[in-house]
Parts: structure tokens; sequence; C-alpha cells
């Protein structure tokens, strides 16, 4: 009888996601407290929209760039972390043996159990590297292309999520009724990038839209209390 194949099915994109979720939530938020706080001192929606594309490219650069170095960051500390280890294994193999066996030991392996793990790995440099930084550092190799990844995925995902909550505000001339809209609107989108960020990551989708909108609604209220306040 013909056995049906096995197919694990894992989500592996969760640093995109989260360059998604960091981007797509400020410029969600961030635009709209600004357009919302001039809306209590203007009543031009062309100088609302003229503020908010500036802070939308601002926002967007700054954003970017803290993704780019945040990744460049990673990538240095990995580095730097990995020529120890290699030293180490170098000049103090029995030391690192023995914290290979601790470490398997915590994964409920006997110490006659882990010896031959040990002793394979201490015949193989590289990959007792590659264990001791995955396992003792909780590290794992970072992508080459990721810091310019997550600028761009950052970067981008905060313009498109500003121009939501802009948007009311290029389609109508008052700003009373422009800010109404954008409110409605921030929230319906909100609720929908948490309903597809549940989907993508595994939690349930009701659940994730439920808590972005209510965090992200938070957050909105807060900065639009202080945008107002402000102006």
């Amino acid at each position: 009888m013909p056995r049906t194949p096995h197919i694990e099915r894992h989500f592996t994109a969760s640093d995109s996601v989260r360059d998604v979720v960091i981007g797509m939530s400020d410029g969600l938020t961030v635009p709209f407290a600004l357009a919302a706080g001039l809306s209590g001192a203007v009543d031009s929606t062309g100088l609302i929209v003229v503020a908010g594309l500036a802070e939308i490219a601002a926002g967007g650069i700054a954003m970017g760039l803290g993704g780019y170095l945040a990744a460049r960051s990673d990538a240095e500390h990995y580095t730097i972390e990995r020529a120890r280890e290699i030293a180490e294994t170098g000049t103090k193999p029995a030391a690192e043996a023995a914290e290979v066996t601790h470490i398997l030991r915590s994964f409920g392996l006997a110490a006659e159990e882990s010896a031959p793990i040990v002793a394979a790995l201490r015949k193989r440099p590289e990959a007792w590297v590659d264990f001791m930084m995955r396992f003792e550092l909780g590290l794992e190799k970072p992508d080459p292309r990721r810091a310019l990844s997550s600028a761009l995925t950052i970067g981008g995902a905060y313009v498109a999520g500003g121009f939501i909550p802009l948007a009311p505000y290029m389609a109508l001339a008052s700003a009373p009724v422009a800010l109404t809209v954008s409110v409605v609107v921030t929230v319906v989108a909100l609720g929908l990038f948490g309903w597809i960020k549940g989907r993508f990551t595994g939690m349930a989708p009701l659940r994730s839209a439920f808590q972005t909108t209510l965090i992200g609604g938070a957050a909105a209220a807060a900065a639009f209390a202080i945008a107002r306040a402000i102006t």
C-alpha cells in the first residue's frame, strides 16, 4: 500500500515579516498622527498632504537606514563571535568539548550517549564551531543580503503604510471630513494588516487582527493626542 509522503509546512520568512510589521505599523500610525494633529490647526488639506509626504519620505529613509544598520550589526556580531569560537575550540578544546556535553545533557542525553557526538564534532572543526554558534550562543548565520533587504522592506512598508491615512486628505478638500475618513481607513487597514500577518505567521488571523488593531490604534491615539497638544 503506497504511503502518503510526510510534508512539513513551516514558516521560514520570519525576518521579512518582522520587517514588514515594523515598517507598516509605524507607517500607519506616525503619518496619521501628523495629519490628524495638523487637522486641528489648519483647514488646508493641501498643506497637510505636503507635510505628510515630507514625513513619509523622511520616515521611510530613516526606518530603512535603521533596518540596514541593525542587520549590519547582527552580521558583525556573528562574525566576531564565530572568530572567538574558532579560537576557543583551537586553544581550549577540552573546555569546549565539556560545553558540548553540557548542551547535549540539557536535551536529555546521558554522558555515554553524548561522548560519540562530542568525538565526531572534534574531528570536524567547522561543524563544531557551527554547533557552538547555534546551540551555545543561539546565533544563526545571517544572510549576507539581509542588510539591504531589510532596509528596502522596512522603508517600503513604511511608505506604503503612510499613504493609507494620508489618502483621504489627497482626495477630500475638507480637513475635518478627511480626518474622519482617515480614522476609519486606518483602523480598517490595521485590522486587515493584522489578519494577513496572522495568516502568514500561523497565528489565529482574527486574534492577530484584534491585537494589531488594538495596539496600533492605541499607538495612533497616543500620537494623535500628542500631535494635537503640540499644534
